[in-house]
């Protein structure tokens, strides 16, 4: 379930990394590496933490969907469409990869016997922690920290999962529920422009 999971968010992550890297005109390195550092980042973070050695240092899958996804964007010539971030295809891709990887986050501390605070903490770092990064060497704030509830869903995703496994109904029905769920939400907060208030 775990490996699932990864992939899907590595696979969606690495489109919405491609799209922000054509979005502002990186060359073909800066694009790999906006790639690499949404894709990856978060994950090599949370392992980090739980004193793991990054699980994209001891397999090539990865690196191998990282290459097939920006072939294949390439291809299709996504990189010449203009205003890529409004479109639907960016949109899903970004909200699956942020669920994916709150739910692979929450995973590792429930599997490390962590507590709540853990679970909230490697599950909003595992699906924002590479995004942060990438927007930080871009000189651009965060796009979480502008968009209150793209986090928030993170969050809510590592407390459902942490609650699951409190009542010993965790998985993979109940995992798949959370994620189709935690999708549409992000979707719903997109387009009906939910956030949390500003102070």
């Amino acid at each position: 379930m775990f490996e699932i999971a990864e992939y899907i968010g590595i696979i969606a992550f690495a489109t919405s990394g491609f799209f922000v890297a054509v979005r502002s005109k990186l060359d073909f390195l800066g694009i790999l590496i906006s790639v690499f550092l949404t894709a990856l980042g978060g994950g090599i973070i949370r392992d980090i933490v739980v004193d793991k050695t990054p699980y994209t240092f001891t397999h090539n899958i990865p690196a191998v969907i990282i290459i097939i996804v920006m072939v294949l964007l390439i291809l299709f010539k996504f990189h010449k469409k203009d205003t890529i971030e409004n479109r639907p295809l960016f949109i899903l891709s970004d909200s699956i990869g942020l669920i994916s990887f709150s739910i692979t986050g929450a995973l590792i501390a429930i599997e490390q016997a962590l507590n709540l605070t853990g679970v909230l903490v490697l599950s909003f770092v595992t699906a924002v922690g590479g995004g942060i990064i990438r927007d930080v060497i871009i000189n651009e704030i965060p796009f979480v920290f502008k968009t209150g509830f793209y986090g928030t869903i993170s969050l809510l995703v590592g407390a459902s999962l942490y609650l699951l496994n409190l009542l010993e109904v965790m998985h993979f029905y109940s995992i798949a529920i959370i994620f189709v769920l935690g999708v549409l939400l992000r979707i719903v907060a997109y387009y009906k422009k939910w956030s949390i208030p500003l102070i």
